[in-house]
């Protein structure tokens, strides 16, 4: 049975970020994700999901400056030592939240880095963020993202991030698999979760186009959850949508879930 977890950056808008636990343990949530916490003391969101009974399934490590268009840094030469920087804090934080995961966006295709200096740099990177991040019980996730929406993305496709897992070589890295993502890119989401589905730590929906709300664009998602499960995937999915209205209003495609 599919395990929802609520993404807080995106859900609950209707509120201020620290009251968005309440209102989604309030619509039946039992856990929770969002891009970064670090503008919050750790002890502040771990009395949160205590008092409201929610679980912490993932968050970002550091990315740079995303108000400047920064997208992660793990591929930058010159930064290297931000980028480790930005996973020892995420460590500390995810300890603190029991967090089991975080995901790494790697950032985009650098103008002034050779191809081979970029890669370099970013299986360099990946590996010493995973073993760092096993020490602490916590997996290492990489995301695709489109390219539509965020151009010149490095990794942009199911395969992609596969390739880069089998090349740092860790037992402890995994797919972090956007099924909104993939389907502008490329389709086949079914197939590509079943193929894959042992390296996926991590499934997040929205629909397409839009990026709302399952029900809402051309996605099948009764099939789609359905399939997940027969695929023998028992992580959560998180809700990493826009809604159209206001959340609850649309979160009936939850209900049988809950």
């Amino acid at each position: 049975m599919a395990r929802f977890s609520a993404n807080l950056t995106l859900l609950f808008n209707e509120v201020d970020f620290m009251d968005r636990f309440e209102a989604a343990a309030g619509a039946g949530f039992r856990a929770v994700e969002y891009m970064f916490p670090y503008a919050y003391e750790p002890k502040l969101l771990r009395e949160k999901l205590d008092r409201f009974g929610l679980s912490q399934v993932l968050f970002n490590l550091p990315v740079g400056n995303w108000e400047a268009g920064e997208r992660g840094i793990a591929l930058l030469p010159d930064r290297v030592t931000e980028f480790k920087a930005g996973v020892e804090k995420a460590a500390g934080y995810a300890k603190a939240l029991g967090c089991p995961r975080v995901n790494c966006l790697v950032g985009l295709t650098p103008a002034a880095v050779s191809v081979q200096d970029a890669r370099k740099t970013l299986v360099a990177n990946l590996r010493w963020a995973a073993d760092l991040l096993a020490k602490e019980g916590v997996k290492l996730l990489l995301e695709s993202l489109n390219t539509r929406d965020f151009p010149n993305f490095y990794l942009s496709g199911t395969a992609g991030a596969a390739s880069l897992i089998d090349e740092i070589g860790s037992t402890n890295v995994y797919i972090q698999y956007d099924v909104f993502h993939m389907q502008v890119m490329e389709g086949n989401v079914t197939e590509n979760i079943r193929k894959n589905v042992s390296r996926i730590g991590h499934i997040q929906i929205a629909d397409n186009p839009g990026r709302h709300e399952p029900g809402t664009g051309e996605i099948n998602f009764t099939n789609l959850f359905r399939f997940i499960d027969e695929a023998g995937y028992d992580g959560f999915i998180g809700c990493e949508y826009k809604p159209l209205g206001k959340t609850v209003e649309g979160l009936g495609w939850l209900k049988t879930y809950l």
